[in-house]
C-alpha cells in the first residue's frame, strides 16, 4: 500500500467543493481573503470526534476573533452530520466527503495503525490555511483530545 503524500507548509491547499449538514455546497475558495483551520476528523458522534467538535465549538469566539475560521471534514453524509450539528450545537460547517477524495488530497485518509493493526481510514489531520489559499500549519495524527488548546497555543490565540 503506498503512503498518503503529505501536505506541507507552503503548499497551495487543494480546492474543495463539498456539501455542508445542510447539503449547501461550501467550498475553500469562499473563505479566501481569511484565515481558516480545515480539520478531518473519522466519524460524527464518536467519542473523540465528539470531544474535538465541542472543543472547536467552545474556542470559536477567540478562533473567530484572532482571523480564524474553522470547517470540520469527515466521511459522513449530511444528514448524520446534521444530527451531530444539532446534537452538540455546533457553530460552525460541518462537511461531507463521502467518497474520500477531499481527504484523500489533503493526506487525511490511508494507511494508519488502530489497536496495533494496519487499516486504512480517515487520519484524524488539521491544517491552518493562509488568506492566500497556501498551508500554514500541516498536523497529522492529532489527538482529539487537548488538540484545540495546542493549535491555539502554537497559534498564540
Amino acid at each position: 500500500m503506498p503512503k498518503t503524500p503529505r501536505l506541507e507548509v507552503g503548499d497551495k491547499a487543494p480546492a474543495f467543493s463539498l456539501p455542508d449538514a445542510d447539503g449547501n455546497i461550501v467550498k475553500l475558495s469562499d473563505y479566501k481573503g481569511r484565515k481558516v483551520i480545515v480539520y478531518f476528523y473519522p466519524a460524527a458522534s464518536t467519542p473523540g470526534c465528539t470531544k474535538q467538535a465541542c472543543d472547536f465549538r467552545d474556542n470559536l469566539a477567540e478562533l473567530n476573533e484572532a482571523g480564524l475560521d474553522v470547517v470540520g471534514i469527515s466521511p459522513d453524509k449530511p444528514e448524520k452530520l446534521a444530527k451531530f450539528r444539532d446534537k452538540e450545537k455546533l457553530t460552525f460547517p460541518l462537511l461531507s466527503d463521502p467518497d474520500r477524495k477531499v481527504l484523500t488530497e489533503w493526506g487525511a485518509f490511508g494507511e494508519k495503525t488502530m489497536y496495533g493493526k494496519t487499516v486504512q481510514g480517515v487520519i484524524r489531520s488539521t491544517f491552518v490555511v493562509d488568506e492566500k489559499g497556501k498551508i500554514e500549519a500541516a498536523q497529522y495524527n492529532v489527538r482529539a483530545t487537548g488538540h484545540v488548546a495546542k493549535l491555539r497555543r502554537d497559534l498564540s490565540v
